[in-house]
């Protein structure tokens, strides 16, 4: 393996910012990881862990080693009439991955297509979108620690998946190298296509009885139609989560603001769109140079090509105290912040 120095980031963050990595490796193969993982010349030099950079905003250079995991590879480890289980590589891309499940009829991910990213990063943040998490189709995850080398298994309880949060952010954080994923999908798969935006473009395709595909291709229509394409203009998709705020907040809220939507999460939670109270907060649109928010999706904060991470956090903070001051509401960061 070739470890390099100072090699830029910029390709390997969807925000596209010009961040520098001390050094630098690419990871083929899980060997190839641990024997990075265990080189005495690197063993005090801290390490960083970066897939395809697409939940992150870099506010700086990283002074570490930046290994970045390449591991590729799907592989049918058990089939059945019913269902497939499917061991994939963390340097998969996951849109990819997706397209490979959808071709072959293995149901279970059509949800999430056009999510960028990899398969390894998959899990860490329990992607979603469209009522389907990641969580409901993950048997294991396969990890290095990154002290000294040894794989583990963890199973999808170990995962402690929650939204968008999983272990691997929380009591685990920067201490294991996702390698790869296990998946059981499904061969006669129950299709989710309870959203009405969905509903919708299924019935402008003609797809009365549809299939995974149709789902597929509707959700690619949506998502295209709402999110910029990172290739174009740089961004991280979904920057806020979706706040969760008692009932009774909810009910007071609607006093004031009687159009504000809301989602059951259960008996006393209630799920606020964020998108809507940026966009509610006057932000939608809203460009400061190089930066600013999307204008079809205020959920989106954008780098239209020669912006700082710096610049991006602190444009997010100015809407967290914009949208807590007109409702109350603490929006969280659903990007990781280097």
């Amino acid at each position: 393996m070739l470890v390099q120095s100072n090699v830029s980031l910029r390709h390997l963050n969807t925000f596209g910012l010009d961040a520098d990595a001390r050094y630098f490796v690419n990871a083929r193969s899980v060997d190839e990881l641990t024997a990075i993982l265990r080189d005495p010349e690197w063993k005090e030099t801290p390490k960083f862990i970066l897939g395809g950079g697409s939940n992150i905003l870099l506010t700086k250079d990283i002074e570490a080693l930046v290994i970045h995991p390449d591991i590729k590879g799907i592989i049918i480890k058990e089939e059945n009439e019913e269902t497939v289980v499917l061991e994939v590589g963390a340097g998969e891309v996951w849109h990819d991955f997706v397209m490979h499940c959808v071709s072959n009829g293995y149901g279970g991910v059509e949800n999430l297509s056009l999510i960028p990213g990899t398969v390894g990063a998959a899990p860490m943040q329990n992607i979603g979108a469209y009522g389907v998490e990641i969580k409901s189709v993950v048997e294991a995850v396969e990890a290095v620690d990154i002290q000294n080398g040894e794989k583990r298994v963890f199973s999808n309880a170990e995962c402690e998946f929650g939204y968008r949060e999983s272990v691997f952010k929380k009591a685990l954080k920067n201490k294991y190298v996702i390698t790869g994923a296990t998946f059981k999908l499904s061969k006669k798969p129950v299709l989710n296509a309870a959203y009405g935006d969905v509903q919708k473009t299924l019935l402008e395709m003609g797809a009365e009885n549809p299939t995974i595909r149709d789902i597929s291709e509707a959700i690619m229509a949506i998502r295209r139609s709402k999110l910029p394409d990172p290739a174009e203009i740089g961004n991280a998709g979904s920057f806020f989560k979706n706040p969760e705020i008692p009932v009774a907040q909810f009910t007071q809220l609607r006093e004031t603001f009687p159009e504000v939507p809301g989602y059951p999460v259960d008996a006393e939670t209630v799920k606020v769109p964020a998108g809507w109270l940026i966009e509610k907060a006057g932000w939608k649109g809203y460009r400061e140079g190089e930066i600013g928010v999307h204008a079809r999706q205020a959920l989106v904060l954008v780098n239209y090509g020669g912006g700082t991470g710096a610049q991006i956090k602190a444009l997010s903070e100015k809407i967290q105290e914009s949208v807590a001051g007109k409702f109350g509401i603490r929006l969280n960061a659903e990007v990781n912040f280097i």
